[in-house]
């Protein structure tokens, strides 16, 4: 194990984790508010910025337990594969997108399809940011051996 590449890691898997609520927090609140250009409507954007990050934040404290076993299960397992990261954060945003009170109706909620939408977001930006280089903290036993020998 590298010990200065686990402390880069564990940095981008903050970072990560942060951008790809930033992102899922803005993609709902733009939704919500349709600012299109800062000039058009300057308070309406402001606005839109404002509670994307407020969301973002309320997105984070309900996505933190799953998305820590996530990337957990992805460091350990070395998993850089960006389907995982997009179906890790699709499942994770539509298991907090359904849990909740039951409701009379049948079939899936309105707006899963949007909610599936912010996590894949969520997903991607994570990957683009730390999910690629999962577990390369991690030494392989062939990576310690020496070029050259009779293994080659």
């Amino acid at each position: 194990m590298d010990g200065g590449k686990l402390v880069f890691q564990l940095l981008r898997i903050v970072v990560a984790f942060i951008c790809g609520l930033i992102v899922s927090g803005l993609f709902l609140s733009w939704g919500f508010f349709q600012a299109s250009y800062p000039n058009d409507d300057p308070v309406a954007f402001a606005a839109m910025i404002g509670s994307g990050l407020v969301g973002a934040s309320v997105l984070g404290a309900g996505a933190f337990v799953p998305a820590s076993i996530a990337i957990a299960i992805a460091e350990i397992a070395r998993l850089r594969s960006l389907i995982f990261f997009l179906a890790a954060g699709g499942g994770i945003a539509f298991l907090m997108w359904t849990l909740g009170e039951a409701e009379q109706a049948q079939g899936l909620r309105p707006g899963s399809v949007i909610a599936l939408a912010a996590g894949f977001l969520a997903g991607s930006v994570y990957w683009l940011v730390a999910g690629r280089t999962s577990g390369c903290w991690r030494t392989s036993l062939s990576g310690d051996l020496p070029s050259g020998g009779p293994h080659d």
